[in-house]
């Protein structure tokens, strides 16, 4: 067939672009709804309609971005997605903006077109904590009812709000190294909870009076050892998210069972990596994955005294699984900035 009788193919409009602010995607989304898709995102990953590669990590002064892509096949379709956030934890004392920031891009993974460019701050606070939930559904005992929160920032806030919706809690302990930090927690997490909430002055007193701890602090040097946490805890290392930052000692990774959210990025970034180093755990003790306990492949929790670790590095599948389920609604609720970014412009 030549050029002459070769079908023409009708060029295609240029789809609509969602730009979406972080209060558009608070309005789209629920705890259950960020849940939900973290449930997705881990049964995508057990039942291979996941593909995530290696994040990109560029330093910068005082901070660094890191760069996450992911393909996830869903009932709504094909897509790929990938986030820039940008690391600096300077930033509130410093600028007062916030220490991490950044874009999400959502594409569609059958022709490529931008479907929509939406503020990463909310995804990444809100996923990061549902991860935590999901794992604390299968790794926290039922009757889990106190909490500590290690580190009082938003994440802290987050993996609040995430736990309290997933389990009964009566007893919170608010505890970080700044104790203004600490009470402005107290204050503004009480009015939104129906539980007791209280700043700890003493973390090992705090941490051994609770039946789950979240450790979500920027510490470059662990502050959890296995004195700190009781038989049957369940503890969520949520901080260490990149190769320097460490906040349980390589001794408590030791004594617990292990479940990590992807072994490879946990064995290079992630409390894994340091107790890795320091020659007591290898990669082969690690228990499971998140992914095997949300698609029962692995059980979780199988004693009442054990003590749970989930190793939490964040994965772009939980980004791209919460930003297809925020494009869907914006689509259908027509929220957002829409913008035309294939069109070409008017010729003169």
């Amino acid at each position: 067939m030549d050029e002459q009788t070769a079908p023409s193919v009708r060029k295609a409009e240029a789809p609509p672009t969602f730009v979406l602010t972080r209060a558009d995607i608070a309005e789209l989304m629920t705890l259950g709804d960020y849940r939900a898709a973290a449930t997705e995102a881990f049964r995508a990953m057990a039942e291979g309609r996941a593909l995530s590669p290696p994040p990109l990590h560029i330093p910068a002064d005082g901070g660094g971005f890191h760069a996450k892509g992911a393909r996830l096949r869903t009932h709504c379709g094909d897509y790929v997605a990938l986030k820039l956030n940008g690391n600096f934890p300077r930033n509130p004392q410093q600028t007062g903006l916030p220490t991490i920031q950044g874009a999400i891009f959502l594409c569609d993974a059958a022709n490529g077109a931008l479907c929509a460019v939406m503020d990463s701050i909310e995804v990444t606070l809100r996923r990061t904590a549902a991860a935590t939930a999901l794992a604390a559904h299968h790794l926290a005992r039922p009757d889990a009812a106190t909490i500590a929160i290690c580190g009082c920032g938003e994440q802290g806030r987050a993996q609040l709000a995430a736990l309290a919706d997933e389990l009964q809690l009566t007893h919170v302990f608010a505890w970080d190294v700044d104790a203004a930090a600490a009470e402005d927690f107290v204050d503004e997490m009480t009015p939104k909870l129906r539980c007791r909430i209280e700043r700890a002055e003493n973390l090992a007193d705090a941490t051994r009076r609770s039946d789950v701890i979240v450790a979500c602090t920027t510490a470059r040097t662990p502050y959890l050892d296995v004195n700190h946490v009781r038989p049957g805890a369940f503890v969520a290392a949520v901080g260490a998210d990149s190769h320097d930052k460490s906040e349980l000692t390589p001794q408590l990774m030791v004594r617990g069972k292990v479940i990590v959210d992807v072994l490879e990025q946990c064995r290079s970034i992630g409390d894994l990596h340091h107790a890795i180093a320091a020659g007591v755990v290898a990669a082969e003790d690690v228990f499971a994955t998140l992914a095997e306990l949300a698609a029962g492949q692995k059980p979780g929790r199988t004693t009442d005294d054990e003590i749970t670790i989930f190793d939490s590095t964040g994965m772009a599948v939980q980004d791209a699984a919460a930003a297809i389920r925020i494009y869907e609604r914006a689509k259908a609720g027509r929220i957002g900035l829409v913008r035309h970014f294939g069109e070409l412009p008017a010729r003169r």
